[in-house]
């Protein structure tokens, strides 16, 4: 069984973690759930989730200020770790081993160890700043995935977009899902008719 770590931080677009939480548990994959306490107010605000809902998705939740968790050693093994949403704090923390929460512990422990870790920073525009930090993780072995969406699958809801990036996610850590469509090519004019017309837009 995969083991994953999740932190839900408090950037936009919380919903993002929530249906992650909802489709590992779905996979039967174990996860450590982290939420700052902005995140916890986010999800009250931007969606119908009551806290207690969101962290009984989880096989299990850490406290943020518990640097004594299992989580915050790299003797505790993992498959890695993503933060969803990412903060520009958080990556900064990340960036910089500024480890003053489990949130960026963990985050650390995983680079260390050489596991994997997805950071999905939620932030637009970006400076040269955000930039640099961003390439700095990426130097260190982390994977930057922001929530972009595709559109060759031709999304009809919120919720397939939202899947779309989450079935990246999974893809970086090999969990087979059926979230989206993958592209397998163009065989006919007829397949790209939707695109000529957004190209020619």
């Amino acid at each position: 069984m995969k083991r994953i770590v999740v932190g839900i931080t408090g950037a936009t677009a919380v919903i993002y973690g929530i249906r992650l939480l909802e489709v590992l548990a779905e996979l039967n994959v174990e996860t450590h759930l982290i939420l700052s306490e902005q995140a916890k107010r986010n999800i009250c605000i931007e969606s119908d989730f009551e806290v207690n809902t969101v962290e009984k998705l989880a096989s299990r939740v850490h406290d943020i200020k518990d640097m004594a968790a299992s989580i915050s050693s790299g003797s505790f093994k993992t498959d890695g770790m993503v933060i969803v949403p990412c903060t520009i704090k958080t990556l900064s923390g990340v960036a910089h081993s500024y480890n003053d929460n489990l949130i960026v512990r963990a985050a650390d422990v995983a680079l260390k160890e050489r596991r994997k870790l997805v950071l999905m920073v939620r932030e637009t525009p970006l400076h040269k700043g955000h930039l640099e930090m961003m390439g700095r993780v990426a130097d260190l072995g982390g994977v930057i995935l922001p929530p972009v969406p595709a559109f060759y699958n031709a999304p009809k809801t919120i919720k397939d977009i939202i899947d779309h990036t989450v079935g990246k996610i999974l893809d970086q850590f090999d969990i087979d899902h059926h979230l989206f469509r993958r592209w397998e090519g163009v065989e006919d004019d007829t397949q790209t008719s939707g695109l000529n017309i957004v190209r020619s837009g």
